[in-house]
């Protein structure tokens, strides 16, 4: 077995969800997940395909979107993988529980905006996904200032009352 390191490339602002699932149809579930859960969203989304042809299926509504997804899914290469790329102003955490609900869906291995890191371990048999790092390790523990900065903060962009 060879371990390796996929850094998911987009841009700094982009928010993806990376999970695995078990079946082709999680193609078009999760699509209509995602569109049903937030209309109008944009997002694009691939699926590595474990059996038959193998390939990254793909689907989405915007085509930048759905590049980044089909990019870093043949870059990552586990069976059943599926990454979502969500365009400027759409956020995980409006799409997560719609994803959590698709039957297929198996697992969410992180929904963020981060730099990240995709630990691939390669066998004769092909690759799986075995952990992410997501970000950077914590520097210290909030302060009162912190935690009332964090506080404002969900205020100021709608998260919170």
């Amino acid at each position: 077995m060879n371990l390796s390191v996929v850094r998911i490339e987009k841009p700094d602002t982009v928010n993806f969800v990376l999970g695995q699932t078990h079946f082709i149809k999680s193609v078009e579930d999760i699509h209509e997940a995602l569109v049903n859960a937030v209309p109008g969203i944009r997002f694009g989304l691939a699926f590595c395909e474990a059996s038959g042809k193998c390939l990254v299926r793909w689907s989405g509504t915007e085509a930048a979107m759905t590049a980044l997804a089909r990019q870093n899914a043949q870059a990552i290469g586990a069976g059943h993988s599926f990454i979502v790329f969500l365009a400027d102003g759409y956020y995980p955490v409006n799409i997560l529980n719609a994803l959590k609900q698709v039957p297929e869906v198996c697992r969410i291995f992180c929904a963020t905006a981060n730099p990240t890191e995709v630990i691939i371990a390669q066998t004769e048999q092909g690759r799986a996904i075995l952990g992410v790092v997501d970000g950077a390790a914590p520097r210290g523990v909030e302060s009162d200032a912190d935690i009332a900065w964090r506080h404002d903060f969900l205020r100021k962009i709608g998260y919170k009352l």
